[in-house]
């Protein structure tokens, strides 16, 4: 197809992230969902290894495999959990390290590549410092926080310093899934249901809710956050999602907010496509937010490329809406020259 395809929740990981990784799963009290993890990101097999691989590869190979796979832009980020499973400043220093490493990366390939940078929220002073650092560097265009941080969520007031800076700098939020929280893991550590299949969906949907319900997008109206995977489920629960809180209002039982909460979603939040490869979802997806709330993700490394742009060439929207999923909305809401 002679149409521009820009990937926007592609992985990549540092060695000195990895190097950590691998020293707190081998110490004694760990966040028992990262150690559930740990197989995954940093596992012997076969397959582990190859993702580990292409996650480190920020130069010829993986150009190589876009090339391949007709992706023409990856904006980059750190994978998940990234730094919010260390001490604050640990997380710190490799939050910084590792957004040092993604611009240098955007300046090797400025064509191919953009960004989102890594923030450690442990340290919610720091992480607005790292903000303001990074937004004006060539290739930044927004950041990323992998959902919970030690099981808390950015509802909370500590935290809101984060999204004020996120506002007034202009950066674009990406709320990326992880495991569920140590207060929510238990029932879900059974038949892998912690893992993306469910449990990294219920976690981060989660977390979008608590922000919508907490108010803080009053403060801060002009917040723009991105949600993966077809929006977490969501858009398929919106019109509930109202009328079950229209209830609770009338019992007294939650605070009556300046409007429902389906209009914060559709006012401050866009999705993207990563991983989710079902016509019916993307077209309620776009009856729901419209075509202008959704963004193309291919969720590199650990999704079929391949799977992903075949579903988008030839699922039955207009050109158009394809268009707009491809690379027209993420070169608005990015940014992208």
């Amino acid at each position: 197809m002679n149409m521009k395809r820009i990937a926007t929740e592609e992985a990549f990981v540092t060695e000195d992230i990895a190097t950590e990784w691998a020293k707190l799963l081998s110490a004694e009290k760990v966040e028992p969902g990262f150690r559930l993890m740990g197989d995954s990101i940093l596992g012997s097999s076969a397959g582990a290894k190859a993702v580990h691989r292409r996650l480190l590869d920020l130069g010829e190979g993986r150009i190589a495999h876009m090339d391949a796979t007709g992706i023409d832009i990856q904006v980059l980020s750190i994978t998940s959990p990234g730094v919010q499973v260390f001490d604050s400043a640990t997380g710190a220093a490799l939050a910084r390290q590792s957004n040092d490493v993604l611009v240098d990366a955007i300046a090797k390939h400025p064509t191919r590549f953009a960004g989102l940078a890594a923030i450690a929220p442990q340290d919610p002073a720091t992480a607005v410092a790292e903000l303001t650092r990074v937004a004006n560097l060539p290739g930044i265009k927004g950041f990323i926080i992998n959902s919970h941080t030690h099981g808390e969520y950015l509802d909370l007031p500590k935290y809101w310093p984060i999204l004020e800076a996120a506002e007034s700098l202009g950066l674009p939020l990406y709320l990326h899934p992880r495991e569920p929280s140590p207060a929510m893991l238990a029932p879900f550590a059974d038949y892998g249901l912690f893992f993306a299949g469910w449990g990294f969906a219920a976690e981060t949907g989660l977390h979008a809710m608590r922000i919508i319900m907490c108010g803080v997008l009053d403060r801060f109206p002009k917040l723009t956050i991105l949600l993966g995977h077809m929006g977490e489920g969501i858009p398929f629960w919106l019109q509930r999602i109202d009328n079950r809180y229209q209830l609770q209002v009338r019992l007294g039982a939650v605070r009556k907010m300046a409007r429902l909460p389906s209009e914060y979603f559709l006012e401050n939040f866009l999705i993207t496509t990563s991983g989710v490869c079902s016509a019916p979802a993307l077209k309620l997806s776009i009856e729901v937010l419209g075509a202008h709330r959704i963004l193309f993700a291919a969720d590199y490394p650990y999704e079929s490329v391949e799977e992903a742009v075949a579903f988008m060439d030839g699922v039955d929207v207009t050109e158009e809406i394809r268009a707009q999923i491809y690379w027209g909305n993420a070169t608005r809401v990015f940014r992208l020259a």
